[in-house]
């Protein structure tokens, strides 16, 4: 009498536990993966920082080269001062095109893009339409005293 009933609703609690077992493997992979690809990006971010760092004295001494050229420039009109200012000049445009390269690729670099593609690539295959499930057709139940008795 209920036997169908029963087996569909065995199928559906088999059903509903793989669909949170997968949705919960689902979500704990995009977590690791999040987890790794925030350390490879903050580890890249790091090595640009620390070349940005790098070239910090080359501009700061560049600069105190030009001040001391141009107060030399200044002060004989002739002599050393030329040597550095070129010395200062090529600190300057050194450190500049160093930092300037180094913070270009700070600026184009996405942050956890594998993450962003793999949550897209999910949410899109959840979204698809869901394939249907065979369910058996179930005959409403009559009670025995209801057949042919008229009331």
């Amino acid at each position: 009498m209920g036997l169908g009933t029963e087996q569909t609703e065995r199928g559906l609690t088999v059903l509903v536990g793989r669909l949170t077992d997968g949705f919960t493997k689902l979500v704990t992979q995009h977590l690791t993966l999040a987890r790794v690809e925030l350390i490879e990006d903050a580890r890249v971010m790091g090595s640009d920082v620390a070349r940005i760092a790098a070239f910090v004295p080359f501009v700061l001494v560049g600069y105190a080269f030009l001040c001391a050229a141009l107060s030399a420039f200044l002060a004989r009109w002739i002599g050393w001062d030329g040597a550095l200012a070129l010395v200062g000049a090529a600190n300057l445009v050194g450190g500049g095109l160093g930092i300037a390269r180094a913070a270009t690729r700070l600026k184009s670099f996405r942050l956890m893009d594998d993450t962003a593609q793999e949550l897209n690539r999910s949410v899109t295959a959840l979204a698809q339409a869901p394939v249907p499930v065979p369910v058996p057709a179930v005959q409403p139940a009559t009670l025995p005293g209801e057949a042919g008795h008229g009331r």
